[in-house]
C-alpha cells in the first residue's frame, strides 16, 4: 500500500515536493464536502449567543475601565 500510496504522491506533486495547484483544490473541495453545516435556525441561535456574549463582555470592560481610571484620578489627580 505504500508504493501505491507514494506512485500516487509523487504524480501530484511539482518540483521541490510541492502538491500542484490542482490537487490542492480539488482536496479542498473534498474537504469542503466533508464539512456539516448549520441549519438556519443554529445559525440565528448561534449569531444571538456571540451577540450577547460580545455586549456583556464590553459592559465589564468599560466598567472596569470606568472604576480603575476614576480610582486613578482620585489618588494622583
Amino acid at each position: 500500500m505504500t508504493e501505491t500510496r507514494s506512485a500516487a504522491s509523487s504524480q501530484n506533486r511539482d518540483r521541490g515536493g510541492r502538491t500542484s495547484p490542482v490537487t490542492f483544490y480539488r482536496q479542498v473541495v473534498a474537504e469542503l464536502r466533508k464539512v456539516v453545516w448549520p441549519t438556519r435556525q443554529q445559525l440565528i441561535t448561534y449569531f444571538w449567543v456571540v451577540l450577547v456574549f460580545v455586549t456583556v463582555m464590553i459592559g465589564i470592560v468599560s466598567g472596569l475601565d470606568y472604576v480603575f481610571g476614576t480610582l486613578m484620578f482620585k489618588v494622583f489627580g
